[in-house]
């Protein structure tokens, strides 16, 4: 196993067994919540929205260490982006964890999101690494 893949497993069993910012937020502004009924994963996101950026996020979440780990993530990445640095910082992890960009290295600004891309050889788990990312994304563009 080289050095990388085990840095990877390591930062996912990591953020797994010891979650950033893990349960309900005082005084949230909204919430969102996503389920994947192939494998039960189910994930609800808090967030409190300041005039210009997430000023706080958390998730209550059950389920597979990838996406516990990826929502743990989520939390730390998105803290202080505006709704549209969100969204953009979504599109830019969904885009690298499908097929389409197999070949390319995870981009600086996705950080230690960079140790999802094991699961683009399971396109199964995209769902999993994603969920929070939908829960939150497609709730807060409405």
């Amino acid at each position: 196993m080289s050095d990388l893949t085990e840095l990877y497993q390591e930062i996912i069993l990591d953020h797994n067994k010891y979650p950033r910012n893990y349960g309900c937020l005082d005084n949230y502004t909204d919430k969102g919540e996503g389920h994947n009924p192939l494998c039960g994963d189910e994930v609800t996101v808090y967030w409190k929205l300041g005039p210009e950026d997430i000023k706080a996020l958390s998730f209550q979440a059950r389920g597979c260490a990838i996406s516990q780990a990826s929502a743990s993530m989520m939390t730390q990445i998105l803290k202080g982006k505006s709704v549209e640095e969100a969204q953009e910082l979504f599109q830019l992890l969904r885009r690298h964890l499908t097929q389409e960009c197999e070949d390319e290295e995870f981009p600086e600004e996705l950080g230690e999101l960079a140790a999802l891309a094991g699961v683009r050889k399971y396109p199964a788990r995209i769902k999993c690494a994603t969920l929070a990312w939908h829960a939150m994304c497609d709730k807060i563009s409405d």
